[in-house]
């Protein structure tokens, strides 16, 4: 065995019951010259203890039970030499033959991590249990720190210096995930190796090994990671260097006052039906729009004024009156608990007349069957079982929306989430028009976190969050060098490549839009880990919408899409490249199928120039919108989550400018039959996002995507 220069370096083993593999750890530690062998006895009822004090290790006893308090207890008293520790178990489930690895980056890191997922016969030990809660614990660490791991396993190595500024606190099984979210915190130079991982040895799992047992370590695990967040909130609060700017606590006075003043200006006014409604809602929203504005001079954003600010309005506007999408969510969702399909089933279907509702009048397009996913259509149905209430489903849809502010604001900050929490047409799309858009948006932006770490110091320094070092690992490799001052973004490894097809399947099962995303990440599997890792990630992309859909087919059918109908076929509205086509070749106004041509050589062309997430989705939502026929206002909400990272200035100024969209209803109020855009008003729509993004491509010119 290769003799290691460990002579400063104290192992620490918690034991519990380990008699039977506890000798043959030490042995093997002590093969590679590691001789100062610490074993924490936490409360065995077997000879474990004296086992490892034959077998030439110092023992202490721990009787307080706890994987934290066993660690802790060995860390008591230390000789000054002692430079590193390194914890490992004494079960016999470590692969120790790896030691030599981590002892040679000793010189370039403070702690050096076993990544058992990264060898092969580590992943097949590995209990289900411990798989889902290592990437549960590590997604939850991505997006709380920015930062990505991979495994939270035990074997490890750290400096004695870098331990000692950890400070940790825990001491149960959350000692580990503690240890890694303070690394980052305090900047510490961190590295993950692959290791083997063997059955365990001998005795029995207190985590995996029983259902109570691995509930009490994810619960401890989850409630470590969220206490953790909590204190870094608080300190972020207390240690951010918050300008004692006079103009910046005006402006962001002023932004407030305008976006709650706008807000309830436009309450009472959401029932387009009646004639005056708009021209009072187009007040409102333009006093919200002036606030939104000032917001973007705002240098600094507390987390108090964010979130008071976000939940105030959407409170406000959940008593506004809905949009008339609300009423096909309520009754789809009703049919369902009475046992029929809103996909088989049109509102007026003659078999339906004896369940008319009083609202039944007010569905839109009473005459086509269901057009929404499967699992919008379970939501709907399960919401319905609940209540067929209108302040139901809107809760529903501000506390999936609130969700999607919370994951942008941990990872871009309060001021740049801004965008997206106090957006007047995010605000007026779900809490006041109600529509369910925001339970698509919300899996989509994990999904999108999940594939794309964040890309630079520069970055993170600009959203006002993260100032952390570079997370290294040598197993990984990039198509391109790093230039100076830049770390590009690391394409995530295959676990996370399946989680964020998931989450982006679930996106999928709620609105077919995001659909073609899921070739961008087939292609990117395909490319960098091969064909079998690329059908896992279609297969978990497609899953939520096959087994959504399952109940609502029968035999060789699924009519989930209501194809022949004139709202799919060739129903317009606002929409931009085919009003302009419909100018010079008349025959394409009745074609709406003729633009998946464009669209999909659109998708060919960035699906070959993009490399991350957030710019090809971002670039197909685009895309999408100004190829797509049928185009309604809510639908501009699906580019703002992505602008809160690119700032593209299109998407910025067309918050403002979509609600021209509204003189569709105020004209149909006024009893004018043509539900369609004004060419003026198209271009009043259309022009601050196409230029404006423009404006934004122009700008980033040379920069790395």
């Amino acid at each position: 065995m290769q003799k290691l220069k460990t002579d400063r370096t104290l192992v620490i083993i918690p034991v519990y019951n380990e008699q039977s593999t506890i000798a043959r750890v030490i042995e093997t530690l002590q093969s590679y010259g590691l001789d100062r062998i610490r074993v924490v006895d936490n409360g065995s009822t077997d000879r474990s203890g004296a086992i490892a004090s034959a077998a030439g290790a110092e023992v202490l006893s721990e009787p307080i039970p706890g994987y934290g308090q066993a660690c802790w207890r060995g860390l008591q008293n230390l000789s000054p030499g002692i430079e590193w520790i390194l914890f490992c178990d004494g079960d016999g489930s470590d692969d120790l033959s790896q030691l030599p690895s981590f002892f040679t980056q000793q010189s370039d890191f403070d702690l050096i991590l076993g990544d058992r997922g990264a060898t092969t016969a580590g992943r097949e030990v590995m209990t289900p249990v411990q798989l889902f809660g290592n990437q549960l614990a590590t997604f939850l660490i991505r997006l709380g720190w920015g930062e990505s791991y991979r495994d939270l396993g035990p074997m490890r190595l750290i400096r004695r210096s870098a331990l000692d500024s950890i400070q940790m606190q825990d001491r149960a099984f959350g000692w580990t995930v503690e240890m890694q979210v303070r690394a980052i915190e305090c900047q510490l130079r961190i590295v993950e190796l692959p290791v083997g991982y063997f059955p365990r040895q001998g005795g029995k799992s207190k985590i995996s090994g029983t259902l109570s047992g691995s509930f009490k370590a994810g619960s401890t695990i989850l409630s470590t990671i969220g206490r953790l967040l909590l204190h870094r909130w608080r300190k972020q609060q207390e240690d951010r260097t918050v300008p004692n700017d006079t103009n910046n606590l005006i402006l962001l006075g002023l932004s407030a006052f305008l976006l709650g003043l706008g807000t309830l200006l436009m309450v009472p006014y959401g029932d387009f039906a009646q004639a005056e409604a708009v021209p009072q809602f187009w007040l409102g929203s333009s006093v919200m729009s002036l606030g939104f504005i000032f917001s973007w001079l705002l240098r600094s954003v507390p987390g108090v004024w964010f979130w008071v600010i976000a939940i105030a309005l959407r409170g406000f506007l959940s008593v506004m009156y809905p949009g008339n999408d609300i009423w096909r969510y309520l009754w789809e969702g009703y049919i369902q608990n009475l046992g029929f399909s809103p996909y088989e089933f049109a509102p007026n279907a003659p078999e339906l007349v004896p369940y008319h509702t009083q609202w039944h009048s007010l569905i839109n397009h009473p005459d086509t069957s269901a057009i929404y996913p499967p699992l919008a259509q379970w939501g709907f149905r399960s919401l319905s079982a609940i209540a067929p209430s209108v302040l139901l489903f809107k809760l529903s849809f501000i506390l999936t929306d609130l969700l999607t502010c919370w994951l942008l604001s941990v990872r871009f900050g309060y001021l740049s989430a801004t965008f997206y929490a106090w957006n007047p047409l995010i605000l007026y799309s779900f809490a006041g028009g109600a529509h369910y858009d925001t339970w698509f948006i919300l899996p989509l932006v994990a999904a999108w976190f999940l594939f794309d770490i964040p890309q630079s110091q520069t970055e993170n320094k600009q959203a006002g969050v993260w100032g952390v070092r570079p997370h290294s690992n040598l197993m990984e490799s990039t198509d391109e060098p790093e230039p100076p001052g830049i770390r590009l973004r690391r394409q995530p490894k295959t676990p996370f490549w399946f989680c964020s097809a998931f989450f982006l399947g679930i996106s999928i099962a709620i609105k077919w839009m995001s659909l073609p995303i899921l070739s961008f990440l087939t292609w990117r599997a395909w490319r960098k880990a091969g064909i079998k890792t690329a059908a896992i990630v279609i297969l978990c992309g497609l899953l939520p919408l096959i087994l959504t859909a399952l109940p609502f087919c029968s035999g060789t059918e699924c009519p989930l899409i209501p194809t022949g109908s004139v709202f799919v076929s060739h129903g317009r509205s606002a929409e931009f490249i085919p009003h302009l086509l419909g100018k010079v070749w008349q025959a394409s106004r009745n074609a709406n199928w003729i633009y998946l041509i464009p669209l999909g050589v659109s998708g060919l062309w960035i699906l070959w120039k993009f490399k991350q997430f957030r710019p090809f989705a971002e670039s197909y939502f685009f895309a999408l919108l100004v190829l797509s026929p049928i185009v309604h206002a809510w639908y501009f909400t699906w580019l703002v989550p992505f602008a809160v990272a690119s700032r593209n200035m299109g998407t910025y100024w067309m918050s403002v400018g979509v609600f021209v969209y509204f003189a569709l209803p105020y004209r149909e109020a006024l009893g004018r039959e043509n539900w369609s855009l004004t060419s003026l008003e198209r271009w009043f729509l259309w022009l601050p996002l196409v230029l404006g993004g423009l404006m934004s491509i122009w700008q980033s010119r040379g920069k790395l995507e």
